[in-house]
């Protein structure tokens, strides 16, 4: 397992740098070639549907030694904590998760949210969670503190040793608006809006790393603002569904799913405008295709550049 997962770390290098073509890879003849600093770690490439393969929607950019996470879905801290065992990525052990940007509120995105902030500062994080989200997000960190304040008391206060780290289920919350919102030295963060329903916040996430842009388009109907927040970007994840699926499903959800979602068709133009060097699907809504089909609807539609459809623990 760990070799199949550090295949997959330099297999994603490969591809978004150009010099491997999606399909069969092995690592042989490729030994020299150093992953790159800035990667992405899918820790759950779900949705609202319970497979037990794909946890909730979540990443991590890693940038050397330091895991920043997109969004919290069910399972976000056991799969960091899977991904940091068995792909040796240190920055993703749970006492070191303490930061996290959010897309939107909806509830396959933020269930992790109280295991992310409570599930570390149990396992020794050193201090609280910092989220950066849309508006809305105080609330909700507010009210998971109230809801388990049971919880807290009695390990902050109890026998548990927690003199060190006593604060340390607290968060600390920016609710931002489009445009630069976190930077340090190793990344700026921008966030900017996306078009998801009848919500009216919703955020897609643009990182700058120091050798490689990620972008996240969060959950979204076509957006232009994701072609310009690629722009040539090293890796665009980006949410999808079957468009020939969609045809089986009923009047009603069709109409949901075009004023929330991105079809592969869809999808393929998107991707012909932003031109990443590696596309990779999350978020999938298959409705009865698979991984295979979903990229052969996107072919189908034009799209030609590298592209993969993810799996939870994948490494680009």
């Amino acid at each position: 397992m760990q070799q199949a997962r550090a295949s997959a770390l330099v297999r994603g290098a490969l591809l978004s740098w150009g010099l491997l073509a999606p399909g069969p890879f092995s690592c042989a003849g490729v030994a020299a070639q150093a992953p790159p600093r800035t990667h992405v770690v899918m820790l759950g490439t779900g949705n609202p549907n319970a497979d037990p393969d794909r946890w909730g929607p979540a990443s991590a950019v890693v940038v050397d030694n330091r895991a920043y996470l997109v969004d919290a879905g069910v399972g976000v801290v056991r799969r960091a904590a899977e991904a940091a065992r068995d792909d040796h990525i240190p920055a993703l052990a749970p006492a070191r998760l303490d930061l996290v940007f959010i897309t939107h509120l909806h509830s396959d995105h933020t269930m992790g949210l109280p295991d992310l902030l409570l599930t570390p500062w149990v396992l020794e994080r050193p201090g609280p969670l910092t989220v950066y989200g849309p508006p809305g997000i105080e609330r909700m960190m507010d009210l998971i503190g109230e809801a388990w304040s049971e919880d807290i008391a009695i390990r902050r206060d109890g026998l548990e040793p927690h003199e060190h780290n006593k604060y340390a289920y607290r968060s600390v919350v920016h609710e931002v608006l489009p445009g630069l919102v976190y930077s340090d030295s190793l990344v700026k963060v921008y966030a900017f809006q996306v078009h998801h329903g009848a919500w009216k916040h919703a955020y897609g996430y643009r990182f700058v790393g120091p050798d490689r842009t990620i972008v996240f388009s969060g959950d979204t109907r076509p957006a232009d603002a994701v072609v310009k927040a690629c722009d040539g970007c090293d890796v665009l994840v980006h949410e999808v569904y079957s468009a020939e699926r969609l045809k089986a499903r009923t009047p009603e959800w069709q109409r949901y799913h075009r004023a929330y979602h991105t079809s592969t068709v869809e999808l393929a133009d998107i991707a012909r405008r932003a031109r990443p060097k590696l596309l990779v699907l999350y978020h999938q809504l298959y409705w009865g295709t698979d991984d295979a089909g979903l990229i052969r609807e996107i072919r189908a539609a034009g799209y030609t550049g590298p592209v993969v459809s993810a799996k939870d623990l994948d490494v680009f």
